[in-house]
């Protein structure tokens, strides 16, 4: 028979319960409905157990709460997130910051039971209006509320789904940017490349902006990328991991901090030939760098990275769009003047970010290749659909282009 655990002053000591010496502190340890080791603390056993006893009432009560459909969509979240072992760190991280920003403490107090169709789609409309939300981001929200509900259902707490179809309807919306991020044309690109490289104010810049245009790399990827995961000999970038910058808790530790991941999808991992401009930019930065002294930044044990900014770290990304803004803004307030002058119409650059690039480089691929599997290849696409609609949209302009060159080419009437 086994023997009980005691304190020091004689008394048994229930399952769960020990004794720290080196305070004497009582230590009630335990496993919460989500799978997770907690544990509750105190200087006496009477106060332990009292404590022990709340704990076990809240724990009932919560289940009979969620049981009986009048649980918030808060409780219903954690419920749901608590399960998704699966997810990488920096999307699990990402899905609870965008939550608890822009859920938790308004449209997340909603009892589940009682929400309809049209609440969900007020709460995204307001979004929109109010917080100037763009579609892309709102789609993040619609990725974690949808399953949240869908919990719900399955648990047969609720008899439907009330976020299904929101989305579409949302896009239905006159005037509203639905989250398409048009590439630049090859004009723009080239104007926006050559700004840089005549203008000794934004050179700086020109080696990661020639790397995101050749290489159609995500913004973490390129900002991570090391020197090891370059082959100049075979002329070869290996993507293996992403360099993420954010939040890891919005309330407690609103602070963003670097950190390595996977990158996004198993496709994610690839590997890019070369094209001379990338070689070239590459190259340029290696010899700069060898005269000048290298990046000493080390993140999650990883160092070598090849871009860094003035002061010798890694890139965040939002500086480097606000590099981009700064950029195109100048260039176009030269351009109008430039174009005045010359009696002609001024080759503007619209507004863009760092993952317009890489929509930019997919563009000028789809426009050149006509094998869809290279492309997804390449571009670490993990589902042939998102090509797809990228190529399709190219080649919906190519198909005019190719109809006014057979015009122009061969005189069939």
């Amino acid at each position: 028979m086994a023997q009980s655990r005691k304190d020091n002053k004689g008394r048994v000591l229930r399952k769960g319960e020990t004794q720290r010496r080196c305070d004497g502190k009582y230590v009630y340890t335990y496993t919460d409905p989500e799978g997770r080791r907690k544990s509750i603390y105190s200087k006496d056993i009477k106060t332990l157990r009292e404590r022990e006893e709340q704990l076990i009432k809240d724990q009932l009560d919560g289940l009979d709460t969620y049981v009986a459909g009048s649980a918030t969509i808060n409780f219903v979240f954690d419920r749901y997130i608590s399960t998704k072992a699966e997810l990488r760190d920096t999307t699990m991280t990402n899905y609870k910051y965008m939550y608890n920003r822009f859920v938790r403490d308004g449209f997340g107090k909603k009892k589940i039971a009682g929400v309809k169709f049209s609440d969900v789609l007020h709460f995204y409309q307001h979004l929109i209006k109010d917080k100037a939300m763009q579609i892309n981001t709102l789609e993040t929200i619609h990725t974690v509320l949808h399953p949240t509900f869908q919990l719900a259902l399955r648990d047969n707490i609720i008899r439907k789904n009330p976020s299904d179809g929101v989305m579409a309807q949302i896009k239905k919306l006159p005037g509203k940017n639905h989250g398409v991020r048009h590439a630049l044309t090859l004009e723009q690109q080239r104007a926006f490349i050559r700004y840089i490289e005549d203008n000794p104010k934004f050179d700086r810049w020109l080696s990661i902006f020639k790397f995101l245009l050749g290489t159609g790399c995500r913004i973490g990827e390129a900002i991570g990328i090391r020197w090891e995961d370059v082959d100049f000999e075979k002329r070869l970038i290996n993507i293996n991991h992403s360099l993420v910058y954010y939040s890891r808790d919005y309330k407690e530790h609103p602070m963003c901090t670097f950190s390595i991941s996977l990158p996004k999808t198993e496709a994610g991992i690839r590997i890019i030939p070369m094209m001379d401009a990338v070689y070239e930019a590459l190259q340029k930065e290696w010899n700069e760098q060898q005269e000048n002294g290298f990046n000493e930044t080390e993140i999650d044990g990883m160092k070598g990275f090849i871009f860094m900014n003035r002061f010798g770290n890694v890139h965040n990304p939002q500086a480097i769009n606000r590099a981009i803004k700064r950029i195109y803004e100048s260039y176009n307030a030269e351009e109008v003047v430039k174009a005045a002058r010359e009696h002609r119409e001024p080759l503007l650059i619209p507004h863009f970010s760092c993952h317009h690039l890489r929509h930019t480089f997919c563009s000028r691929f789809c426009e050149n290749e006509t094998n869809l599997k290279v492309i997804q290849s390449i571009m670490g696409h993990a589902n042939i659909e998102t090509t797809l609609d990228i190529y399709a949209e190219v080649t919906e302009t190519k198909k005019h282009e190719a109809i006014e060159k057979l015009a122009h080419k061969i005189d069939v009437f």
